[in-house]
């Protein structure tokens, strides 16, 4: 399983390619203020177990993996109500625009069904910034589009590094953009 993507990657690939490939191909980690605050919100639900609340069994920290998309990683949880799986992750921001954190859900779902043999029509995401869930869909198309972007990964980590993306937002609190230099490089670029 050493060639399968771990799903947290493949949230920084549909995030930015040029931080997956510092990150996934590389190796480079940089932390700032984010990360930290991340890892501190997490450190309640990092303990791999199995609760019961009411009529829901909550299995937390599950660990994942696809033989036909190789992919693998651990799931916050998964919540377990009359059968049906219900995959959880729970991410330190605000609800956003970005598919990345559905691409990521997406992927543990296809693993657990794959698993499990048993169709998982939806998951959700708990954002600490909105202290709310948010239920997403399991469509065709997300489907469609998390395998698309798992095989694009793939293909990725061995190609060049991609050039930095257009979308200034997403750098402006990215932990590696003192390597990265997005201005620099887009600099550079457009002079040659």
């Amino acid at each position: 399983m050493d060639d399968y993507l771990p799903l947290a990657y493949l949230n920084a690939w549909e995030y930015c390619p040029r931080r997956f490939y510092f990150e996934y191909v590389l190796g480079e980690m940089e932390i700032n203020d984010h990360i930290i605050r991340g890892n501190h919100l997490h450190r309640n639900i990092n303990e791999a177990g199995t609760s019961i609340e009411g009529d829901t069994r909550i299995h937390r920290q599950q660990w994942v993996w696809s033989d036909r998309l190789k992919v693998k990683g651990i799931i916050d949880a998964v919540e377990e109500t009359d059968g049906l799986l219900i995959p959880l992750e729970y991410k330190k921001g605000k609800m956003g625009k970005h598919l990345n954190d559905h691409f990521q859900l997406c992927a543990a779902a296809l693993c657990l069904e794959e698993r499990t043999k048993q169709e998982i029509p939806y998951g959700e995401i708990f954002y600490y910034g909105n202290r709310r869930r948010q239920q997403v869909e399991f469509t065709q198309t997300l489907r469609n589009l998390t395998e698309q972007a798992i095989m694009a990964a793939h293909l990725a980590s061995n190609r060049p590094m991609p050039l930095p993306i257009t979308n200034q937002k997403k750098c402006t609190d990215c932990s590696l953009k003192r390597l990265c230099l997005p201005k620099e490089i887009k600099k550079l670029v457009k002079s040659h």
